[in-house]
């Protein structure tokens, strides 16, 4: 067996830059065992040091080279990082020259606010599109439903309400979610509150086994968990889709970032940002 490897994601801001780019790299590798550690905000030359030292160590106690991945912009802390004993890859180092040569324009290399509050207006988008996803979850209320960008429907724990704020979050889309219910699933019509705005519905389906498991863990050996229920409620979910001709797709082996893709190009939304 391959002994697992280190790799670390260091960022002069959040991390979610060098950890999304960096794992994104990683998952090309199959069959590698990865330790992984991200360390946000290593923005002095105190911190780079304290950084070295962690991954130095990290380096002997293993025999292997960790893997360092960075978008730290401040060149004085970037050249600390990278005298540590491991391999470094720099987001900045790999692109920002080539950008440079390419624009004719010298970068500001100034810290970004790409994950903070530097426009107002998409941070306030996107709060305003997260509680209209929370205060219209799980069919909590019938009210400004025509205010929705689309409305997901399906049956119980098949990825409505992780999907809907990954949409607010990301894009600033206003989405609210429907369960359907045991007494939703007896008429092959569609719910009383969500009927008028069929043309803002889209459905989410799942394999029936992995809805078992899932619904297992919250509820274990239950009517609500058996293989029957999940089977019975999601054939008739989906019989009430095709009816109805409401769009939907199969939740079982997608992330929430490509349901959330999925959506988009489907209901054909925009990022509201």
């Amino acid at each position: 067996m391959m002994a697992r490897r280190s790799a670390f994601f260091i960022s002069d801001r959040t991390g979610l830059t060098s950890e999304s780019m960096g794992e994104a790299l990683l998952d090309q590798f199959e069959g590698v065992n990865f330790k992984r550690a991200t360390y946000p905000f290593v923005d002095t030359p105190e911190k780079a040091r304290a950084m070295v030292q962690i991954i130095n160590n990290t380096n002997e106690q293993s025999g292997l080279r960790p893997l360092v991945f960075t978008s730290i912009i401040d060149n004085q802390i970037r050249e600390i990082v990278k005298t540590s004993a491991g391999l470094n890859l720099s987001f900045f180092d790999a692109f920002l020259g080539k950008i440079e040569s390419e624009l004719g324009v010298q970068a500001r290399h100034q810290v970004g606010r790409s994950h903070g509050i530097a426009d107002t207006e998409r941070y306030d988008a996107r709060m305003e599109a997260v509680n209209f996803s929370l205060n219209h979850d799980d069919g909590i209320s019938g009210k400004d439903l025509k205010d929705a960008d689309v409305i997901l429907m399906g049956v119980s724990r098949s990825g409505k309400t992780p999907t809907c704020l990954y949409l607010a979050l990301q894009y600033g889309i206003r989405a609210a979610n429907y369960p359907l219910t045991p007494d939703d699933l007896e008429s092959t019509d569609l719910p009383r509150m969500v009927k008028a705005y069929k043309n803002k519905l889209f459905g989410l389906t799942i394999m029936p086994e992995r809805l078992q498991a899932i619904r297992q863990e919250r509820r274990p050996d239950s009517t609500y968990s058996s293989l029957n229920t999940c089977r019975r409620e999601v054939a008739d979910a989906q019989a009430m889709f095709r009816q109805h001709s409401v769009p939907f797709t199969n939740t079982t082996d997608k992330s929430v970032e490509e349901l959330a893709v999925c959506i988009m190009q489907a209901c054909k939304l925009k990022r509201r940002f």
